[in-house]
Formats: structure tokens, C-alpha cells, sequence
């Protein structure tokens, strides 16, 4: 089943650690959001290969709710 990792907050994107063909497991963080000085990370809810990365390393001004990250 298709899962999609969406941001939790708006802010920046700090860190990106996967990338289309990856292989993940639930739990692994797949990017990392700066929101006012603070680390955010996001991680998978499910294994599986991610097919979509809708977000780049450095990107400012990410909106709440976003689209990062698809796994298949």
C-alpha cells in the first residue's frame, strides 16, 4: 500500500536522506525539517521503496501538510 509522508509544520528543509529507489523500513527517518531552530524529523509509518521525493535539501519556506515523500 502506498504511503505518503507529508510535513507536520511548515519550516525548512534541513536534511534529505532518501531519494527515489531507496529502500525504507517504518520507523527510518526520510528528512528533516528546521522550524524555528529545532529539528523535525519525519519517518516512514511502513516499509516499502520510495518513488517520489517532492522536496529538496536547503528548500525554505515549506507549507504544514506538504507532500515530501511517497513509498510504494
Amino acid at each position: 500500500m502506498a504511503e505518503q509522508v507529508s510535513t507536520m509544520t511548515p519550516g525548512n528543509v534541513w536534511k534529505l536522506l532518501v531519494k527515489p529507489g531507496d529502500k525504507v523500513k517504518a520507523g527510518d527517518v526520510l528528512f528533516i525539517l528546521e522550524v524555528m531552530k529545532t529539528e523535525v524529523p519525519h519517518a516512514a509509518e511502513s516499509d516499502g521503496t520510495v518513488t517520489a521525493v517532492h522536496i529538496t535539501e536547503g528548500q525554505e519556506g515549506v507549507d504544514a501538510g506538504m507532500i515530501a515523500v511517497e513509498i510504494g
